[in-house]
Formats: structure tokens, sequence, C-alpha cells
């Protein structure tokens, strides 16, 4: 099996369409709110396609290679994970004609897209349930959907009863993928957008489609339209079962995640054991699917970044492990200017464009991280290596080693300078070699014991063999 091999080079950038940029007011609903406003679940701010169009100078100029949009299909609330048409680009972000001008362009950047695909659930506007709603045990879509007992109660208060629903909320009925109409009419979506030139699909809560023979068809008739596009699934542990020739190319390392945030945020793991955990994850999957992961700090479902560590020092830590860890980086719209936001709908905040409310120095170095990330083979393809791990100091250290070449990663989770000293060895790191820190321009001469450095209270260094 084949993973594509642009995703072991990319850096992500996740967009929420409607929270982005406004490229064009007349598409915005009557009842738009100001941009900025606080965001509810049921408010459109305006964000569009065509925002986004306008912003690709500024998504390269961040380093970034490749773009995650959450759902662009027509539906009626702003997340648009309730869709009506999958053929069909919601209004309220532009037209077909706009898809095409924003595809085109990205290409053109050698950058990539992949869409968001919410193939478990419809909304309840989606053609085939209204048909169900009006029809009952009369419809011709009776079986497109897991209908327990009729009447149907669609609109009244409280959780579906009397039909399956994505955690039994009433506005999002589950498919029945077993339908041979149903599952014609995804496999027909799948295959649509990639041949309009999507590189790939984000594949919404894949596990509640627990059909592997569904997710089988769904990756050939995906990679038949392009060998080259890249499946994504949402999977919150590890598990590999969901990666391989019978499912998709990564999944979104929310465990590694999770282990980040303990240990550099948290304190509640110890380096060894943050050491061991990261091993542990990494270890369950093959390399070329490890590689193919996607590693977010924060997403659509998850507070904000910045929220969850507004510790400057700290945050530096995790996107320096985030960018050097195996898998491809995954930004959230705005968490390299700082944007904040609590759990969902507040982690959807309107992108401020107004640069005096930005965190440039935050900007710069997210900058610095995928500069160097792609001038460095090691930190996208190499193998992961433990260097050491010390509890009583708080200090970790891992190495990602290509051929001939190994980048090392050395932080400090403690609240005070800690001397480590990082071992002599192959691949660029024997004695009498020079190595260089790039984010800092400081180089040093490995001695006899090793490289002695200083790591400031809260902080990571990144060292590279000179060539």
């Amino acid at each position: 099996m084949i993973v594509p091999e642009w995703v072991h080079d990319a850096v992500f950038y996740q967009i929420f369409p409607d929270r982005f940029a406004n490229g064009d007011p007349s598409n915005d609903p009557p009842n738009v709110q100001p941009w900025g406003s606080p965001p509810t679940l049921w408010g459109f701010q305006g964000g569009d396609l065509r925002g986004i169009y306008e912003r690709l100078d500024y998504l390269q100029d961040l380093g970034v290679t490749a773009l995650y949009l959450n759902p662009i299909f027509s539906a009626s609330a702003n997340h648009r994970y309730n869709t009506i048409d999958y053929f069909t680009i919601d209004p309220r972000l532009g037209s077909q004609e706009d898809f095409h001008r924003l595809i085109g362009a990205i290409h053109d950047r050698r950058m990539k897209l992949i869409l968001d695909g919410v193939f478990n659930h419809s909304g309840r506007g989606f053609p085939a349930f209204v048909d169900l709603l009006e029809n009952e045990e009369h419809s011709a879509f009776r079986d497109w959907y897991h209908v327990l007992r009729f009447p149907l109660d669609a609109y009244g208060p409280g959780k579906a009863e009397n039909y399956l629903a994505w955690w039994s909320i009433k506005s999002l009925p589950k498919f029945n993928t077993s339908h041979r109409g149903v599952r014609r009419m995804l496999l027909d979506v799948a295959r649509h957008w990639i041949e309009l030139g999507a590189d790939g699909w984000r594949l919404d809560v894949p596990n509640e489609i627990d059909d592997d023979s569904f997710w089988a068809e769904f990756r050939s008739v995906v990679k038949r339209a392009n060998a080259d596009a890249y499946l994504l699934g949402e999977i919150w542990t590890v598990d590999p079962r969901w990666v391989g020739a019978g499912h998709f190319d990564g999944l979104m390392n929310y465990p590694l995640r999770e282990a980040m945030l303990e240990f550099l945020v948290g304190d509640q793991l110890k380096a060894g054991e943050f050491a061991r955990r990261v091993e542990d994850i990494l270890s369950s999957y093959l390399p070329e699917h490890l590689m193919a992961h996607y590693l977010p700090l924060g997403t659509h479902d998850t507070p904000r970044v910045r929220t969850l560590c507004p510790d400057d020092r700290r945050l530096r830590q995790l996107l320096m492990v985030q960018f050097c860890l195996p898998g491809a980086p995954g930004i959230y719209y705005g968490d390299e200017i700082g944007l904040e936001g609590d759990k969902d709908p507040d982690s959807r905040r309107a992108f401020p464009w107004d640069e005096t409310l930005w965190d440039v120095e935050l900007r710069r170095y997210v900058q610095s991280l995928a500069r160097v990330r792609k001038a460095e083979a090691a930190l996208r393809r190499g193998a992961y290596r433990p260097v050491l791990a010390d509890d009583g100091r708080g200090v970790m250290s891992f190495a990602r080693r290509l051929d001939d070449h190994e980048a090392r990663v050395v932080v400090n989770a403690s609240d005070v300078t800690r001397a480590v000293v990082l071992p002599p060895g192959e691949a660029g790191w024997q004695a009498g070699r020079a190595v260089e820190d790039p984010l800092r321009g400081e180089a040093r001469t490995i001695a006899d014991s090793g490289l002695r450095i200083e790591v400031e209270p809260r902080g990571a260094r990144l060292w590279l063999p000179v060539s």
C-alpha cells in the first residue's frame, strides 16, 4: 500500500470556513452577524471560499502547504455537519466557480486541499429524510435511515427516540450505509469532489460507520479517481485497525496531542512517563501510516491551544514538539496569532484581520518552525528515537534520524534552567562534529562527552548536525 508522499512533507492549516475571511459580502445571509461577534451555534459571520482564496499569500507566507476545510456543502448550520446537498457548495460560502478558482490557485502554488466528509449522517433537510418525514412508512427512502418506529418526531424537544441519530441529536439522522442506494450516493460524492480537484478527504466520525466493506469500497473509489489522494480518519484513540488497505492513510493523532498537553501544560506526566507514552503511541503504527498522521494542537472540536496554555514558554514548547514529532503538523486557523476560545462554539471565533490584535512573535515562531521543518528532511521523514528522560529534572530528549543525519530535540519541563548533555553517537553526532540550533543561529562542536547545553525554564531546543 502506498501512502501519498506529499503528506509526509505537509504543514496543514485547518479552516472553519464561516470564520476565516469574508471575501464576498454579497453572499452573506441577511441576518449575518458582525465579524468577530461571540460565536453561536446558529449565527453566520460571512466567511467564504473567496475569503480563503484572497488569503493564500498569508497562508503560504506562514509556511502552510495543505489546507483542511471543515464542511463546505449546502447545510443549514454554520458548522455544516448537517448536510442538505453533498454536490453543491453552500451558497453562503460561494459557488462552484469559487471552488474551481480556489482549488486552481491552491494547486498553482503547489499546495493541497482536503475536504471534510460527513458520511455517517445527514441533516434533516436532506431530501431523502424530508421525503421520509412527509411519507413515513410509504416513503421510498424509509430504508435510507434507521427507523425504529413511526410516527417520526424530528422537530420536537428532546433527543431522537424513533430513529437513530448522531449522539441522538434529532437534526443529524444516521444513514443506513448498508443500503445500496445510500452507499452508491456517498461513493458518488467521494468520487465527484476528487475528480473536481480535491486532494483527499478527512472523514468525520468514521468509526460510527463500523463497516469495513464500506470503507474498503470508499478507499477504492477515491484511489481510482486519484491514487495520490489522502484519506484521513477522525479516530480519537490509538487504533491501528483504521489504517491500511481497507481504511485510511492516517489518523488525527489526538492521543499524541493529549500526551503533549498532559506533560507540557498540565504537569500530569513526568518526563519518563511522557517518553513511554509517545513510544507506545508511535509503535502502534507502521512507519508509513505514522508519517501520514495529522498532529493537531487544536481543532474545531477542542478548546484553543492559547486558552489551554496561556504561558508563552509552554506554548512554544508545544509547537516545537508538534513540528518535530512524526506526522504532519496541523495549525487550527488563528492559533498562530494567539486566538483564544474555549470549547465549541467558542473555539470557532472569527479570525481578527487587524494585525494589532495578533501575537506577532508567536506567528514568527510558527513560521520559523515551518521553515526549519521544510529544510530538514529528518523532521519530516526520520525515524523516531528516544534519547533521554530525567524525571527528577523534568528533562526529555528525542531524535529523528534519516540515513546518516539525526535531528535532536531537548525539552525542559521544569521551572529552572537545566544543564543537559546530549550523548555522542552516530548520524552526525560523533565527537568533533559541528551542530547548530537553526532557530537561534547558534553553532557548537560536540565534545568527547557529548554536547553540553543549557535549556531555559520551560524551554525547548532543536539541534542539527552541520552538513
